[in-house]
């Protein structure tokens, strides 16, 4: 009995509550955004959108974690940072997860019933251990949430568009007996699966972002201008000598496909030379003619001196934003009259989503390779 005044109590208040949200009775999802870095969890955003459409339960949207320098440990920016919202409920339900432990959680999710979900165990004991380590700690700490349980999930996957999966999850989970399901990682496949890709149209930068981006852009000459990406620091150069034996390393499947049946990945395509870049810049540059600029975005070394010496006999500048954001770096490369990106990098495959969902070119550095070009004019010209 007094527990259920406590519940009544709790209502009571979050209705009163101007920014309170009405109760979903087809429950919540909750997740850590653990692997990698915006790339990766912009991949997964996906995928925990389109697993949550189908089996009807409302995204709790998680802040976005990062990792800066001297920090020691990741720090969780609030998703609407950066995205709208109101522009992803026009596909799914979503609420903020700030919004969401302030209105339902002391209803939906009371502290004796905060159960994570795993595949399977997380380390030598039969536990998800869903807070150990950085940034699973960090980040449910940062809404003070302690696990009282674990729940293995396994053998049931996130394909959610076999219908007889989301079935499967109703009847093992259904939401009068679990109004919250919390992953302990994203409930979602990396890279994001096909099915989720045109769900990037949904996500729409905020004002602040889309307006930082424009005013570099009118700082830059008047005309077109190319984004380039050039992913080339230390820890990519490590990944790209994976190749050989990780063929589908990352987001290569963007241009190789899920079952590489567009070809197989080669070290140039993962970390392009300075020759490749400025021969495919000259390339492009002369077949578009109105290009005016080239915007660098990069993690590293953005090679403005080596790229400015080997434009400058056909007058094209090269520029990069002035402080380090690359979330304003994407917002411009979005914007771009052609894009080129990285095969491997998710970072590339987050501008060419949404490039695409705008009608907008894109391309790739040393994809198709050389070999394959010439073996298709080969082939057009014995068509002809």
């Amino acid at each position: 009995m007094y527990l259920k005044l406590i519940t009544y109590f709790t209502l009571v208040f979050c209705i009163n509550n101007s920014k309170a949200h009405e109760l979903d009775t087809n429950g919540y999802i909750l997740y850590c955004p653990c692997m990698g870095r915006f790339g990766n969890q912009a991949d997964h955003f996906l995928g925990a959108l389109g697993f949550a459409q189908g089996l009807n339960r409302t995204l709790v949207l998680p802040p976005w974690v990062e990792y800066r320098y001297g920090e020691p440990k990741s720090i969780q920016v609030p998703f609407d940072t950066y995205f709208k919202v109101e522009p992803l409920r026009e596909f799914h339900k979503v609420i903020t997860m700030e919004e969401f432990m302030r209105d339902i959680a002391p209803i939906e999710w009371p502290l004796n019933e905060r159960i994570s979900f795993c595949y399977t165990n997380r380390g030598d004991d039969n536990n998800c251990n869903a807070k150990y380590g950085n940034p699973f700690g960090p980040f449910w700490d940062t809404f003070d949430v302690d696990f009282v349980g674990s729940e293995f999930y396994g053998p049931l996957h996130y394909d959610t568009y076999n219908h007889d999966m989301a079935r499967q999850w109703k009847d093992k989970y259904p939401p009068n007996k679990w109004p919250v399901l919390a992953f302990s990682g994203a409930p979602a496949a990396f890279p994001v699966q096909a099915e989720n890709r045109h769900l990037h149209k949904y996500l729409k930068w905020t004002d602040t972002y889309e307006t930082r981006a424009d005013d570099f852009i009118t700082s830059m000459p008047k005309g077109a201008f190319i984004g380039i990406h050039l992913r080339n620091g230390i820890d990519w150069v490590r990944a790209c000598e994976h190749i050989p034996e990780s063929p589908n390393l990352f987001a290569a499947a963007q241009c190789l496909g899920y079952r590489n049946e567009h070809g197989v990945a080669t070290p140039d395509m993962c970390l392009p030379t300075k020759e490749t870049i400025l021969r495919q810049l000259k390339r492009v540059i002369k077949k578009l003619q109105t290009i005016k600029s080239v915007f660098v975005a990069s993690d590293s070394n953005h090679l403005i001196r080596e790229l400015k010496t080997g434009l400058e006999r056909i007058k094209v500048d090269v520029y990069k934003y002035p402080e380090n954001s690359p979330h304003v770096d994407l917002v411009i490369l979005g914007k771009a009259h052609h894009f080129i990106g990285n095969c491997i990098s998710s970072y590339s495959a987050f501008v060419k989503r949404e490039r695409d969902a705008k009608g907008l070119t894109s391309s790739f550095w040393a994809f198709p390779s050389e070999k394959d070009k010439t073996k298709r004019a080969n082939v057009s010209h014995l068509e002809l």
